[in-house]
């Protein structure tokens, strides 16, 4: 079979529409992004420190910390943007500690949440509201 040019891109358009749509980080929602993450665990509300500032003066850097002891990743999310999914940090054997820090960009005031999957397969969670007072990524 031969394929001219066009059909190799369309080929390869619907490939990569497949793969994007498929993949969990695009998800929609909170709801659906945390049950991918879970895989149907309720999260528990100990065991994971997430550090937030509870105004955020610039909505552009919004500096977080999130530590889980224990844990082999952790997830951030922030429910008011418009791609809720902030952040996927896994740690390996190696890891010296299951902590990250980061900044992150917020469109709005809104919930950050932290999500931990320890290596026991039970779930943490924690979250935290900041008040996005100017600058942020969306109004």
């Amino acid at each position: 079979m031969k394929l001219s040019r066009r059909e190799a891109l369309w080929f390869g358009l619907g490939g990569m529409a497949a793969a994007t749509l498929s993949n969990p980080a695009f998800a929609a929602t909170v709801e659906e992004l945390t049950a991918a993450f879970t895989a149907g665990a309720a999260p528990a509300m100990d065991g994971i420190t997430l550090t937030a500032p509870e105004i955020a003066e610039n909505g552009n850097t919004v500096p977080i910390a999130v530590e889980a002891p224990g844990a082999v990743a952790i997830m951030l999310l922030a429910a008011g943007n418009p791609e809720p999914s902030v952040a996927t940090f896994t740690f390996g054997a190696a890891a010296g500690s299951q902590m990250a820090a980061t900044r992150i960009r917020l469109a709005k005031t809104q919930d950050v949440v932290a999500l931990a999957k320890m290596a026991d397969g039970s779930i943490k969670q924690a979250s935290a509201t900041v008040k996005v007072t100017i600058g942020g990524c969306g109004g």
